[in-house]
Parts: C-alpha cells; sequence; structure tokens
C-alpha cells in the first residue's frame, strides 16, 4: 500500500519560548459549522415559531373560537340544518386541530430524532411539508446546543461506552482504525474537569516552568460534552488561535505528556475530557486558564497535578519542542482532521490509526520518498498505482473479457479467424494497462472475498445473521469491520477489536480460509481512499441515507468514476445493480451487466420507487427484515443483490428531498446513494464528504482526512478503451492488430542467436547458465519478456518479479546483469534495449518457439501457405512439432505469478487447436484420416479442453469405417466428461455418426 506522506518542516508558533511546530500543508481549511450570532438569532426565532405553532395555536383556537364539535350526539335533524358562518368555522376549527396535532406529532419525532441520533426521523403520514418545516425548525434551535453531527442521522449510535476511568492501555486498544470515536467520559465527570482547569494557572506558576516565565503560557482543559457536541483540537484552534490548522500546534505542545489520569496524548484525533492542554502563547479567549494569575481557590492536590503536567514535555527540559521538529508525523496533516469530532464521546465521529501503522523514521521516510519521486519519473498514472484494489478488479475483468473474445471467436472459421491477437495498447492505454498490471494486489482482493465469506458461513454455522457493516478497514493486511452497532462475539479466526463494535481478522488467519459456497455478504464495499498507510472501504448500501459529494465538478468526477468503475470489478461481489446517472455512460464496456445509465433524476426517482416498493414487499414475504438476513438463507444466491446509485449531477430541492425520502429505508433494502452537489448542503445527507483540487477526501463530521481514490477522466478514458479493444467485434475485418506482435524469420537465414522454449519445459540454447541463486531470477525476467515482445515498462518487470515491492537499486543491478547475460549481437546492439517510451524491448535475434508457432501458423494460413497447398502442409506440421506441452511446464512453486494476468495461457491451447484443426483439415482433404488422428492428438495434449478438436476426431475416425474404433473414443469421451454428461452438440454429432452409440457403450458396460 502507498506510503503515507507527512509533513517534516516546521515553523514558528509566535511563542516566545522559541518553540517551533509544523509548517501546515492542509490544502484547505475543513468548513465546520460554528456557532455564531446569526445562529443564535435563528435559534430564537426558531422558538419564537415553535411556541406560537405549538402552544399559541391552540390557546387561540380555545380562547376565541371554543369547542367546535356538538355538545351531545347529533341527530339526523342535525344533518339536515343551514350551513352557517358558524357551523363553517367549526368546520374549519376541527381541521386547523387535526392540522396542529399532526405538526405536533412531526415536532415530536423530529425532536426525538435530532437529541437521540438513532437512525433516520420516522415519518409521520401524510406530513411531508408539515414534517419538512418541523424538521427545519427543530434544527435551528438545537444548532445553539450542538455541533451539525448532532443533526446528522445514525451517528451518535456508533460503538459502545467504555469506562470513564480508562487505564493507559484501554487507550492504546483505541488505535485502530475506525469512523466512529466511542463514549468515553460521563457527565459526572464534568466539575472535576472545570476545577482542575480553574486550578491549572497556579499550579504552574509555582512549578515555575519554562514558559510560564516567558507571562503568556496559557492552558485549556478539554471540555465535557456540551450536549452531543464534543471539543476537538481543530475547533480548540479555530477558537483561540484563529484559524483551525494550528491544531497541530497545540498537538505538538502536549504530544506524549502524561495527562491527570494517566494516559498520553498520541493522535490528535484523540482527546478526552479532563485533559490539559498547553496552548501557544498568542491564544486569546474567556475558556483560558493564564500562569499565574488566574488560579484562585485550588485545592493543595490539583495544584500538585497540574504541577506534575507542566514538568513533562520536551520543553520542559529545554528540548524547545522537539516534537514539533518531527513534522507531526503521528498527528500528521491526517490527525488533526480527524479530531473535530475527535474526542472520544458518544456521537464523536474520528478516525484513529494503529500502533504499527505510525510512520518510519525521518531517514526511512525520506528513503521511501525518493523511491517514489524516482519511480514516479516513469510516466505511469499514479492514481491507478495508489488503487490496489481497484487495479486488480479492473485488471482480472479485462483478462475475463480478452479470454471470452478468444473463446467466441474460437468457433470462427478456422484459418485467420478474428480476434486470435488482441491489439497491442498505445499511448494512453499502454500506460494505464501497466498501471493496472504495476498497481494491481489481486492477493489482497482473494484474502478480502475469502474472509468475508468465511465470516458469513461462520455465522450461518452458529445460526446467527450477518451483522450491519459500516466500513472495512485494511492495515498491514489485517481486516478490521467496523458495526453499526454490538453483535456479540465474533466467530473464529476474528477477534474483537477494540471495543464490541469491531471485528478484527489477522493476515495470517484470513490466509488459512479456502473457497466456500457462500454468496458475498457486503458487496456494497468500495474504497475510498487511504489514511495512514489504512485503505477505507465504505459500506455504500448500509449507509442510513444518502451519502453527499461536494467539490468542483472534474474532482468530484473522477472520485465517481472510481467508485464506479471499482463496483463494477470488485472481486468480492457477486451480483449487483449499479445506476450511473449524469455521467459515466461510456463506463458501461467494464460491466454490461452490472452497469445501467439513465439520463435525469427524473427518471431516477421513478425507477427507485417502483424498486423501493418491490423490494419492501418481497422482504416482508419472505419474512425478513433486510437484506443482509436474505443472504445467508436457502435462496442467498439468487437474491438481495445490492443497488447502488450514482449520481453525479446535484439534484433539485424537490428531487433531493424525493430522494432523501426514499434513502430512509434504503439500507435494509440494498440500497445505497452516492449524490454529487456542487454546494455541499444537500437536504437529506446523513453522511458529507467533501473532494477538494489536491485530492483530499473530507468528512469533517465523521472525522476522516483521506488521500481519496480517483480515476481521472484521462485515466478513465483509457480503460475505457481497453475494455472496447479487448471486443473482437469492435474491430474491421483486416485490421492489423491480427498479425502476431512479432514475426521471425522462418527461413534458415533467420536462425536467431537466442533461442527460448516456452511451450513445455523451459529452456534456453544460446546462452550460459547463470551462476548462483540469481538464475531463477534471470530466467524469469527473460520469459516476461519473450512473452511481451511489444516491451516491457521497468515497473511492470520489476512488480512481476518482486510483487511485494522492490528499491531501484535492486532492479538496476537486476538488468544490468539481464543485459550481461544476454550480451549483443556482432554488430554491437545490446540484446536488451529501451524504446523511445523507455520500456524494455529484445532484439530480434532473441525469438523463443512461442514466436516460431505464432509465425508458421501466421504464414500457413494468410501468408505464403495460402497460394500453395505443400508449403501450408510443411508450416503446419513444423508447427505442431514445436508443441511439447503447456506453458513454462516446469517453472517452480511461487514463481511466475504474474502469468495470472495474461491470457497467453488461453491463447496457447488455442493456437494448438486452431494448428490441429488446420493440418487435420490438410490431410482429410486427401483421405488421409490416420494422418490427420495424429495430428488431433498432438493438439490434445496441449488443448484437452477444446471440444472442436474432440469433434474433428470423431470425424476422422468416422472416416477410418471402423465402428469398434469409434464406439471406444466415445466411452473415453463419456468418461472424460464425469458427472456433466457429454456436451450437447457432440452427443447430436454422435448420433449421426453412430445412431447406435448409447446401446453399444451400455452394452461395454
Amino acid at each position: 500500500m502507498p506510503r503515507r506522506r507527512t509533513s517534516s518542516s516546521s515553523s514558528s508558533t509566535g511563542d516566545t519560548t522559541g518553540t517551533t511546530a509544523p509548517r501546515n500543508r492542509t490544502p484547505q481549511p475543513v468548513r465546520i459549522r460554528r456557532r455564531s450570532f446569526g445562529d443564535f438569532v435563528k435559534a430564537f426565532l426558531a422558538f419564537v415559531a415553535l411556541a406560537v405553532l405549538l402552544v399559541g395555536v391552540p390557546l387561540a383556537l380555545a380562547t376565541q373560537i371554543g369547542w367546535p364539535l356538538p355538545d351531545g350526539v347529533p341527530s339526523l335533524d342535525w344533518l339536515q340544518q343551514e350551513i352557517t358562518v358558524h357551523t363553517f368555522l367549526n368546520i374549519l376549527t376541527v381541521i386547523v386541530w387535526f392540522a396542529w396535532a399532526q405538526f405536533t406529532a412531526c415536532v415530536l419525532v423530529e425532536m426525538k430524532a435530532a437529541l437521540s441520533g438513532v437512525g433516520v426521523p420516522g415519518r409521520v403520514p401524510g406530513a411531508g411539508p408539515s414534517q419538512l418545516l418541523a424538521r427545519q425548525l427543530v434544527a435551528a434551535l438545537l444548532l445553539v446546543g450542538a455541533t451539525a453531527a448532532s443533526l446528522t442521522p445514525g451517528l451518535s449510535q456508533f460503538g459502545q461506552g467504555y469506562d470513564a476511568h480508562q487505564k493507559p492501555t484501554v487507550a492504546a486498544a483505541q488505535a485502530t482504525p475506525g469512523i466512529f470515536a466511542q463514549q468515553q467520559e460521563q457527565a459526572s465527570g464534568a466539575a472535576a474537569a472545570l476545577a482542575e482547569q480553574a486550578s491549572h494557572a497556579a499550579a504552574h506558576a509555582d512549578a515555575g516552568g519554562s514558559t510560564a516565565r516567558q507571562g503568556d503560557t496559557k492552558y485549556y482543559r478539554i471540555q465535557p460534552p456540551e450536549g452531543r457536541h464534543h471539543d476537538s483540537l481543530w475547533e480548540i484552534a479555530e477558537r483561540h488561535l484563529g484559524d483551525g490548522r494550528r491544531y497541530k500546534e497545540i498537538f505538538e505542545l502536549n504530544k506524549d505528556r502524561v495527562q491527570p489520569d494517566g494516559s498520553k496524548l498520541s493522535e490528535a484525533s484523540l482527546i478526552r475530557p479532563g485533559w490539559i492542554m498547553e496552548m501557544p502563547g498568542d491564544a486569546r479567549g474567556g475558556e483560558l486558564v493564564e500562569m499565574p494569575d488566574e488560579a484562585p481557590n485550588v485545592s493543595p492536590d490539583v495544584q500538585q497535578q497540574i504541577a506534575d503536567y507542566a514538568q513533562t514535555g520536551d520543553h520542559a527540559q529545554g528540548g524547545g519542542g522537539a516534537g514539533a521538529q518531527d513534522g507531526g508525523a503521528t498527528g500528521g496533516q491526517d490527525g488533526g482532521r480527524g479530531g473535530e469530532h475527535g474526542q472520544t464521546g458518544a456521537g464523536a465521529a474520528q478516525v484513529s490509526v494503529p500502533e504499527q501503522q505510525r510512520p518510519a523514521p525521518d531517514g526511512d521516510r525520506q528513503q521511501a520518498t525518493a523511491a517514489t519521486e524516482s519511480e514516479s519519473a516513469f510516466g505511469l498514472p499514479e492514481a491507478l498505482l495508489a488503487a490496489p484494489l481497484l487495479a486488480a478488479g479492473l485488471l482480472g475483468a479485462l483478462g475475463r473479457r480478452r479470454r471470452q473474445a478468444l473463446w467466441q471467436s474460437a468457433f470462427g472459421s478456422v484459418g485467420g479467424r478474428r480476434g486470435m491477437e488482441p491489439p497491442t495498447p498505445s499511448g494512453d492505454a499502454q500506460d494505464v494497462q501497466d498501471a493496472l498490471l504495476v498497481g494491481a494486489d489481486p492477493e489482497g482482493v482473494r484474502l478480502l472475498d475469502r474472509s468475508l465469506r468465511g465470516l458469513a458461513a461462520s455465522l450461518a454455522e452458529e445460526s446467527r445473521g450477518l451483522p450491519v457493516v459500516y466500513a472495512a478497514w485494511l492495515s498491514n493486511g489485517d481486516l478490521h469491520l467496523q458495526l453499526a452497532q454490538p453483535s456479540g462475539k465474533p466467530p473464529a479466526p476474528w477477534q474483537q477489536g477494540q471495543d464490541q463494535t469491531f471485528w478484527m481478522l489477522a493476515r495470517a488467519d484470513a490466509e488459512g480460509y479456502g473457497d466456500v459456497d457462500t454468496a458475498a455478504p457486503y458487496p456494497g464495499l468500495v474504497s475510498l481512499g487511504t489514511m495512514d498507510d489504512s485503505r477505507l472501504l465504505l459500506n455504500l448500501e448500509a449507509v442510513p441515507g444518502i451519502v453527499s459529494l461536494s467539490g468542483r465538478e472534474a474532482d468530484r468526477a473522477a472520485v465517481f468514476a472510481s467508485v464506479a468503475a471499482e463496483l463494477a470489478t470488485n472481486g468480492w461481489s457477486d451480483r449487483m445493480t449499479i445506476t450511473l446517472v449524469g455521467f459515466g455512460e461510456d463506463l458501461t464496456p467494464l460491466a454490461p451487466n452490472r452497469i445501467r445509465h439513465l439520463e435525469d433524476v427524473e427518471a431516477l426517482v421513478e425507477t427507485m420507487e417502483a424498486e423501493t416498493r418491490q423490494r419492501r414487499g418481497a422482504l416482508g414475504a419472505a419474512g425478513q427484515d433486510s437484506v443482509l438476513t436474505g443472504r445467508t438463507g436457502p435462496a442467498q444466491h439468487t437474491r438481495w443483490a445490492p443497488h447502488l446509485v450514482l449520481l453525479a449531477a446535484q439534484p433539485s430541492a424537490e428531487d433531493a428531498v424525493k430522494l432523501a425520502e426514499l434513502a430512509a429505508d434504503a439500507s435494509r433494502l440494498g440500497i445505497g446513494y452516492l449524490v454529487g452537489t456542487e454546494t455541499g448542503d444537500l437536504p437529506g445527507a446523513a453522511w458529507e464528504m467533501e473532494i477538494t483540487g489536491q485530492g483530499k477526501l473530507l468528512a469533517p463530521l465523521l472525522g476522516l482526512e483521506l488521500d481519496a481514490q480517483l480515476l481521472p477522466a484521462a485515466q478513465q478514458r483509457a480503460v475505457v478503451e481497453l475494455f472496447v479493444e479487448a471486443d473482437p467485434e469492435s474491430r474491421p475485418e483486416g485490421d492489423p492488430a491480427h498479425r502476431p506482435p512479432f514475426l521471425v524469420d522462418i527461413s534458415e537465414q533467420g536462425r536467431p542467436a537466442v533461442y527460448a522454449r516456452l511451450v513445455g519445459p523451459y529452456e534456453i540454447i544460446g546462452l550460459d547458465t547463470p551462476d548462483g541463486d540469481r538464475s531463477a531470477l534471470l530466467h524469469e525476467a527473460l520469459a516476461l519478456l519473450l512473452l511481451h515482445r511489444e516491451g516491457v515498462h521497468p515497473r511492470v518487470l520489476s512488480s512481476a518479479l518482486w510483487p511485494r515491492g522492490v528499491t531501484d537499486d535492486v532492479r538496476g543491478a537486476l538488468l544490468d546483469r539481464l543485459r550481461d547475460w544476454l550480451g549483443a549481437d556482432p554488430d554491437g546492439t545490446p540484446r536488451l534495449g529501451t524504446d523511445g517510451s523507455g520500456r524494455l524491448t529484445l532484439a530480434k535475434s532473441v525469438v523463443s518457439d512461442l514466436d516460431v508457432l505464432r509465425s508458421l501458423y501466421y504464414e500457413a494460413t494468410q501468408g505464403k501457405g495460402v497460394g500453395s497447398r505443400a508449403v501450408r502442409g510443411r508450416l503446419l506440421t513444423d508447427a505442431l512439432v514445436l508443441v511439447r506441452g503447456p506453458l513454462l511446464a516446469d517453472r517452480p512453486e511461487g514463481r511466475y505469478r504474474w502469468l495470472t494476468h495474461e491470457i497467453v495461457d488461453a491463447q496457447l491451447p488455442l493456437l494448438v487447436a486452431d494448428t490441429g484443426l488446420a493440418l487435420c483439415a490438410f490431410h482429410m482433404e486427401k483421405g488421409r484420416a490416420e494422418k490427420a488422428i495424429e495430428a488431433l492428438n498432438a493438439a490434445l495434449r496441449t488443448a484437452p479442453e477444446d471440444e472442436r478438436l474432440w469433434h474433428e476426431l470423431l470425424r476422422a475416425t468416422h472416416a477410418t469405417g471402423e465402428a469398434d474404433r469409434l464406439t471406444a473414443l466415445a466411452t473415453d469421451l463419456i468418461r472424460r466428461s464425469g458427472a456433466r454428461g457429454l456436451p450437447p452438440r457432440t452427443e447430436a454429432l454422435l448420433d449421426e455418426l453412430l445412431p447406435t452409440w448409447r446401446d453399444a457403450i451400455a452394452a461395454a458396460g
């Protein structure tokens, strides 16, 4: 995974002690809603409006109009009376009473949801506009007592409480990645925290700290929760230093100093009520305590406590803020933003990072940075290099598409059929293909898929349902699942994480999982980006409402394209529907069975209303409460596939309300919504994210600042081009792309200097065997170059030979040894060179038997053999003689894993089969059935699954006139087919050639 980039620079903080702090490298501050004077005015007006509507209206009705209904039971005569003005007013009064009761119910529902934070507010029947008005008034009223996070549905319940007196070991356990913080301190500790804050200054004055001697050192006490609002270093810096980005200065002044409860500040996003924060000298504000004048009437115990704290830290020993010099590696530019509501309290949102994920020392970090910059010079798209799961999904889907095209074209004409040689990418498409090869992590995808399916199978065995998972973190190969609520003890080998809402699986345990026959439990997981080398996957179908994404249109488009491409091709899902609105029509070739495109929001609303009704009805009929229940039932493979909606353009306010209503119950139905917005203000959005121009994905209320995973427009077009070109029908007949990428001079004068035999056991003729353990590595590198005559990017070569990474000097040493081993041609030209793009290429004097096989077949069917029957027969015979078995038959275990990304393993059997079929046809023209059978048997040794070869073998055997021989062949075919039975076309052919074959085989037993 990409190494986290941290700052190591520093700048002055303005403190008279000369303490330095890291220079801010955050692109722009997160826009945090603060309680301004305007908020208080809005809250007051909302209070007045609610008072008038809830109290004033019923009082006015009761005092001015009175009881509108009859005093007794009305008779039939009452119904026949004339409707007077008084009667009409009474009817209107009853309607107003009903409207007031409905509005009151809406206020109660919205108030309960806002204060408890549990789920999306329930819908009051028939109260659309009325409930919307109630929601706005309640939000404005509560804004003065809570942050915007307190009005976001579904955040407060994530995670469980800890005891208020946790020890440092428990604090360390909190370092597991997580979107949502856990409840820590109780309200009972608030008074003690305030008393200690008031006493802090006097204790520091007695201690005589170095900063106190300057006369302007100030201290801040982390405040206990106010309603559901929680302190964070960002907000403290914004209130008292004027800029939230200066949170790093506070962090550096207090990092690793022992707090009164015995724990230490190690992450900027992990702060607790009652902790003491030393502030920079220019801090201002009434909540601060300044030494030594503002600490009257404090107890001796508190004075001693603060005095002890004042003596901690590097500055107390004259270190001059050494912690600031390292650039805030621990907090980094991720940590502070992650702590916008990062205090570990109820409803607070944060990201924390495992201890093992801390950045390396400066020397290691500089070396890694230098290596990264050096490799970047080769020009591959960094966006795909930094997206291993996306790259693996695209690479796997592209390989399947190319293989499918090969097999589809296999039933075309025998000679020169279309699609034998897929076109070689060029330009941006070639760079993107190389980036996919370098960046892909298929092993990570395999482990993620097996781990999730294994978890589902284990839960099913215990008759337990799947827990709701909001997010997954991949950190150093370990998998952390973040649950919506506690779900008991996880099944082995899973372990409980930092609390009951985290389940963790170590990589070593994940490798013990095998393939299991169960449905993919969480197909909606999709990568959003990385933080501190931990990769976040958000479960889009489990979000309790809409996820909104703001930012510039081009930046949003890159996020949407990345999400769509990964969902369409990921390896941890079975089936799903991805609906794209306002973008991505060209992405359909990535997964035509998954992706669909709608023109506008109106069509989307109509479609999703119908599907929402259908899914609700299906769940009700099945007696299940959510799609997760259905995924572990008997019909797990045919039901409950997710439907994920990606809407790039901002909807109108009316459409946004409709979508919010649909999304209110979407997580239960397996439907997820990601909606783009220009302003960041989207009605009904449960979670809000922002993508910056610098590639940062910010979610302040979730405590996230990620290096976003993107698929920019240029790379998106190149990816689509690769998929489109994989379809042979997209290329016209006679396209030169059908020629082999490298044609060998097959005449006697074309004898190569170096000849490698790849088809069968690996042998090299013309070179000495390298000495030592490097021989295997050199052989593997040469094989890769021989299979890619168009050239191999140096980074592709190094990632193939060293999948876990390698430094530039090691790769350079290998290339030097490879050049020395291959040598030079008689004219002095090195046999290993580079082309104009820097890709490694082999000289024409270095040839493989696969090159010769392709060239012989091409000349026989499209070259010299077309006009000469004798030449065609000789070329086809020579080609078939080269076939000694499968590709690289004796390759050692654990090496040549890059072959899984290649399609040559599918091309070779088809090429051999086509050669055998062509030679069979050549002999059958003259009635030489035995020669035809010999050619077909030779081809079957390499392509035993090719049905065409068996059909021609049946026909050639029938041509011999020996019925017993044909019966024996049919018996062998039945034995090979096993429980599957013979393919229908094969049975039909046998019925034609040998109508009594069934009876003959039955009689033979």
